[in-house]
């Protein structure tokens, strides 16, 4: 038996392949599937399930596409009602996959079709967990997301969790590995461990939700506490996993047009699509095309796709270090951005020597912005980190203008001033000055190297620690 984790740091996101004397399954796959398929055939071996734990949120399943390319039926757990072709299993119902078994195990609260698949050796022994997004390490799944699907409020959302997991998951063996579909970094909990696995036995020691004497109305309501509003995409990525999507193969080949710097200009004009740079900060800083908004692909990038573009079908046009088009192309898929249609051939060098427009933003280091401040301390800064970082340790003056509520935050920005923006360590507070530049914005500094720096220094006033009580 193998069971392999495959986890993406940018979604925080953990997919399972394992296999057993030449039969697989694959959990919650990503959008892109060609690499489950070069598994089993470097194992010689078949995939007879693509198990799903349930219609994720915060990025776009590769399930369609790979039951196609195998074969092999998609599985759903009860109460799951997809519109595309599938099996949809009952509580405590067992698949029989190579010389293991797996049994589903119905854990409805973070959405009611959740699912937990319980996998059980040829001896006959419970040896692993495949929770989802229902127990992750150190946390469970928040149960807010599923409401209106539900017709039900948050609070009944988490006594229906309380249940299950008492139920369903603290009964099981303390050996039991807890494999969950998250960790540190994902929105889909509250402050997830970055440990991508762990015993039952230590979850039920150290997870603040799995205490042996909570009561139903504790734990609903330390889960509910410190929840911030999802984002926006993630009922969009639901509708997608659910009803289906176009072939990764078909938004590859639609995304991977190249275009000379003229072309790229008269598509941008004629389509009115969004131009998404995804080189470093720092490099973009120093020169981009006007209009661009810069997430870096070397960051949370698909995350912040997803929070900051909020239709999924906006055209799209990249500039992207040579070479990496077809990966960004991949993981705007991800997250259900289908419809790039082209990028910069060359990058953004063969704009320059085309002799095209370029816009610039400037940058200070924190020595320079402690040098403003001092000449004048009331130059306005604004930290666009989340609230809990912000409330956690600031500069004393600043004011919070968090890049998740970008529409919101922009209000407070003056136009007719300079404004020093930094995030934490400078990926972040880019991207806002980025969005606001294309708005009109031209008077936006970025602090390079963000909060870091600007504590590492030891110039500046800034509040009393404070340990956050959720990093949402």
């Amino acid at each position: 038996m193998k069971i392999e984790q495959i986890y993406t740091g940018c979604l925080a996101q953990g997919a399972y392949y394992i296999e057993s004397n030449g039969e697989a399954v694959v959990i919650d796959p990503l959008r892109e599937v060609e690499p489950y398929l070069e598994k089993a055939r470097k194992d010689n071996a078949t995939i007879k399930y693509v198990f799903e734990t349930h219609f994720h949120a915060d990025f776009v399943s590769g399930h369609i596409d790979l039951s196609k390319k195998s074969g092999a039926p998609i599985v759903y757990g009860p109460t799951a009602n997809p519109t595309f072709e599938s099996y949809i299993a009952k509580d405590e119902e067992e698949f029989k996959v190579g010389n293991i078994t797996f049994r589903v195990l119905h854990t409805p609260g973070h959405t009611m079709e959740s699912t937990c698949y319980l996998l059980i050796d040829e001896n006959g022994e419970e040896k692993a967990l495949f929770s989802g997004d229902t127990l992750f390490i150190g946390d469970v799944g928040r149960p807010d997301l599923a409401q209106k699907a539900a017709s039900m409020t948050q609070e009944q959302l988490a006594a229906t969790l309380f249940d299950s997991l008492r139920n369903k998951i603290m009964t099981l063996p303390d050996d039991v590995v807890v494999y969950p579909a998250h960790g540190a970094g994902s929105a889909c909990g509250k402050n997830m461990s970055k440990e991508t696995y762990d015993s039952l036995g230590h979850q039920k020691a150290t997870n603040y939700a799995l205490r042996p004497n909570m009561t139903r109305d504790e734990f609903v309501k330390e889960v509910t506490t410190g929840l911030m509003p999802p984002p926006a995409y993630f009922p969009l990525n639901v509708a997608m996993n659910k009803n289906g999507y176009d072939s990764i193969d078909e938004v590859i080949k639609r995304g991977t047009h190249a275009l000379s710097p003229r072309a790229f200009e008269v598509a941008a004009n004629e389509t009115g699509a969004l131009i998404l740079d995804t080189r470093n900060a720092q490099v973009f800083s120093e020169g981009f095309v006007p209009n661009s908004i810069n997430i870096g692909i070397d960051g949370n990038f698909a995350p912040w796709v997803g929070a900051l573009i909020p239709d999924l079908k906006q055209q799209i046009l990249l500039v992207t270090d040579p070479g990496r088009e077809e990966e960004v192309v991949t993981r705007l898929a991800r997250v259900g951005y289908d419809y790039c249609i082209g990028y910069l051939d060359g990058g953004f060098e063969a704009w320059k020597i085309a002799g095209m427009e370029i816009d610039r933003i400037e940058r200070v280091n924190a020595d320079q912005l402690a040098e403003i401040l001092a000449a004048n301390p009331d130059t306005p800064v604004f930290d666009v980190r989340k609230q809990s970082e912000y409330l956690s340790e600031r500069i004393e003056h600043a004011e919070n203008a968090p890049l998740d509520f970008v529409n919101e935050s922009m209000l407070a920005i003056p136009k007719d001033k300079p404004v020093y923006v930094h995030c934490a360590g400078g990926y972040r507070s880019m991207i806002f000055a980025s969005i606001l530049r294309a708005r009109g914005y031209d008077n936006l500094i970025d602090v390079a190297g963000g909060f870091k720096t600007i504590k590492e220094s030891g110039k500046f006033h800034l509040t009393d620690y404070v340990c956050p009580t959720t990093l949402l």
